[in-house]
């Protein structure tokens, strides 16, 4: 249904028309067409041509009215269609004829309801295809550029709801949209928002691409229910980070409830919530759990981009309460600045000898009653060179002395090239919220909001700076890992196989020999020459061999070998009828100590390949302890992956366990990499355990499990 992965068109004139025709224009004021007309005329600057189209009505509010769009006689930039759902095809097929470039439609019944619109929208995206008319939505509210004062948009919030800022969103649904309009509430403006809805054709990828470039647009947020290109997502938000744009992003279909949710919504793909994120870290899209968080940390991004390495202040005339941040500041994993001794002088000398003038501040009272107090001491904290930010609770409102405090905030805040980050605690919002709210600060409405923002904020200073510019997914190569296998079954690899394919790729595997009939195990034991095997069934089609019997270990002679191949074959006949059992696999036991690991790849369909590494065994399912990227992996990415689990601890040597070979494990996570982005048809390969030995020692595949796509074989 979308357009291929690279190939964005210019959105200029879907956000700034020149022209402009409105298919369904009305005069009732409680209609789509009726409403959308009152926007453009009453509530936008719009200085561009308006056609209206109505086939019913030669003049709506005084204007003339063409009976069709193609009645217009010249190409218009938008057709903005909002007539009733029957009549939307033949809308678009003659603003195409037309020769318009963009057409967006308002109305609702499409895929949403059922396959019927289904259908109907299959028809709109071979039309967008085949004509190159772009098409947005259907089942949206519009666009609304806000800094050009341009409502393309039947709500009737739209005339309220108009702060320009540099907020750019991009959402699939519209009430969430409107939520974080509405945030302007708080001293934030959004400038423009596109609505996808439904996502026939132009999707929140395109509209993240335009805004990377945007020049009225600092910070892009977005909220998504499911992605439905991933090459173009992953194209749009590397475009992004190239032109130093961060992307706020709240992702919406985590849950079973939320998925069921989502896909009724809008019939969006949601996809794996952990797959989601981790290509969000990968690409430095900061992922916020909701609308509160995703306001505060697009407006913290919006004052300037961090280092990540900025240490925190807490300044408050709360004891309690900044006690209270500084806790929150160590549970974030932040850091609290320590003040030069220049600092201490200045505080020393402006707040009496009982406050408190380390980090956190508490200043006491006195602030409240000396407003100047409270300006100089704040700005001494808020100017210390070793201050990247300061967080600022207000817990309750005292009336007049509350609204002195907001001032000297903003008033430093307008002085100091640092973000001062403003907590209003208190329910009762008094005569100082609103003067925050206008000095642009944004205050945040708990410690923990707050704590959180600049945790975030931080976090995507620390990606920007140390992030791999050059590196780009395998999905945007075009490679064939990409490809979609449908409903079809992957074809499981025997195991003996599938670590024949590891070792050509440069990975250790144990010595080992497959055997077919019982007869032929004792000499395959002998030809071994190892002190102790382990015996598993080969059946390409169990793949948890263990939970079946099909696996004994410790086996010395040659005798106890054969004996295990019978048992092992009516045991697992037993326990898994209907399996073909090929015979067994005869391996050499991996002796000394060790650590196990998992690497697995698995083809995501919406992302292609990703590489998911943690502790092995059953630990990676109890502990979840797990790292992923997309791949192809470098050896820097792969060393990141591993340094990030927990259980790198145990890796690096814990309690007096030896270190283990981790630049070994660094290379067989490149190596698979390596394996899987070259071969094609690839569905699912993974090492679990990986034995790492100790430092110097290499690592070894003990088992794997390897599943290739039905016509890559």
């Amino acid at each position: 249904m979308n357009r291929a992965q690279g190939q964005f068109s210019d959105l200029s004139h879907l956000v700034l028309p020149r022209s402009i025709a409105l298919i369904g224009a009305s005069d009732r004021a409680d209609s789509v067409g009726g409403r959308t007309l009152d926007n453009l005329l009453a509530h936008s600057s719009y200085q561009g041509k308006l056609h209206l189209v109505n086939p019913t009505r030669s003049q709506v509010r005084g204007m003339a009215c063409h009976p069709s769009v193609k009645d217009v006689g010249t190409p218009v930039d938008v057709a903005i269609v909002a007539v009733k759902a029957d009549s939307v095809l033949p809308a678009l097929e003659e603003s195409a004829a037309l020769g318009t470039k963009f057409a967006m439609v308002l109305t609702s019944g499409f895929g949403e309801v059922g396959e019927e619109g289904r259908r109907a929208e299959a028809r709109m995206a071979e039309l967008a295809r085949s004509s190159g008319m772009r098409i947005y939505g259907p089942n949206c509210p519009g666009l609304n550029n806000i800094n050009a004062r341009l409502g393309m948009t039947f709500s009737p919030a739209y005339r309220f709801d108009q702060m320009p800022g540099p907020i750019g969103l991009a959402t699939q649904g519209g009430g969430m949209g409107r939520t974080i309009i509405q945030a302007m509430a708080r001293g934030i403006g959004t400038g423009l928002w596109f609505s996808a809805g439904n996502e026939v054709d132009l999707e929140v990828s395109d509209f993240v691409h335009y805004m990377a470039t945007a020049d009225d647009i600092k910070v892009i947020a977005t909220t998504l229910e499911g992605v439905r290109n991933g090459p173009r997502f992953l194209e749009a938000c590397q475009h992004a980070a190239r032109h130093g744009k961060p992307i706020v992003a709240m992702k919406i279909g985590k849950s079973e409830y939320g998925m069921k949710a989502a896909q009724s919504h809008t019939a969006a793909i949601t996809g794996s919530a952990e797959v989601n994120s981790a290509v969000f870290r990968e690409l430095g899209v900061t992922e916020v759990e909701d609308v509160d968080e995703l306001v505060d940390v697009a407006a913290l991004l919006a004052r300037g981009l961090p280092t990540g390495r900025e240490k925190v202040a807490v300044f408050c005339y709360s004891g309690g309460t900044a006690a209270l941040a500084a806790d929150k500041v160590g549970q974030a994993g932040l850091e609290l600045a320590s003040f030069t001794d220049a600092t201490t002088a200045t505080l020393q000398s402006q707040l009496p000898p009982y406050a408190a003038i380390s980090n956190p501040v508490d200043t006491t009272a006195v602030v409240l009653t000396d407003p100047e107090i409270g300006y100089a001491s704040l700005k001494a904290v808020a100017q210390d060179p070793n201050v990247g930010a300061v967080i600022y609770p207000i817990p309750f409102d005292y009336g007049e002395v509350t609204t002195t405090a907001a001032r000297s905030a903003v008033r430093v805040q307008q002085e100091v090239d640092k973000p001062i980050v403003m907590v209003w605690m208190s329910d009762k919002l008094g005569d100082g919220y609103p003067v925050l709210v206008e000095g642009g600060i944004v205050p945040a409405r708990s410690v923990e909001n707050a704590v959180k923002a600049v945790q975030r904020y931080l976090e995507r200073g620390a990606w920007q700076s140390s992030h791999d510019a050059a590196w780009r997914p395998g999905a945007l190569a075009g490679k064939p890992e990409v490809a979609h296998m449908g409903d079809s079954q992957p074809t499981p690899v025997r195991e003996h196989e599938a670590k024949a394919r590891l070792k050509s790729a440069g990975i250790r595997v144990p010595r080992s020999r497959f055997v077919a009939q019982q007869q032929d195990v004792a000499k395959a034991f002998s030809e071994l020459e190892a002190p102790v095997v382990a015996i598993k069934i080969v059946s390409p089609t169990i793949t948890h061999k263990s939970d079946v019997g099909g696996v004994l270990l410790g086996i010395r002679t040659a005798d106890a070998a054969v004996a295990a191949f019978e048992e092992m074959m009516r045991t697992v006949a037993q326990a898994a009828p209907g399996h073909a059992l090929e015979g067994v696999l005869l391996e050499e036991m991996l002796e000394g100590p060790f650590a196990e690991v998992v690497i697995g790849v698995h083809r995501d369909p919406v992302f292609g390949h990703v590489c998911t590494f943690g502790l092995g065994g059953i630990a990676i399912e109890l502990f979840k302890d797990v790292s992923r990227r997309l791949l192809p992996l470098t050896p820097q990415r792969a060393r990141a992956m591993v340094e990030e689990t927990r259980c790198v601890r145990l890796l690096k040597g814990f309690r007096g366990k030896p270190a283990t070979d981790i630049d070994a494990l660094v290379d067989a996570l490149v190596s698979v990499s390596t394996l899987v982005t070259t071969t094609p048809g690839i569905e699912e390969l993974e090492i679990n355990p990986l034995a790492v030995l100790p430092q110097g020692g290499g690592v070894v595949a003990l088992d794997a499990v390897l599943n290739l796509g039905n016509d890559k074989q």
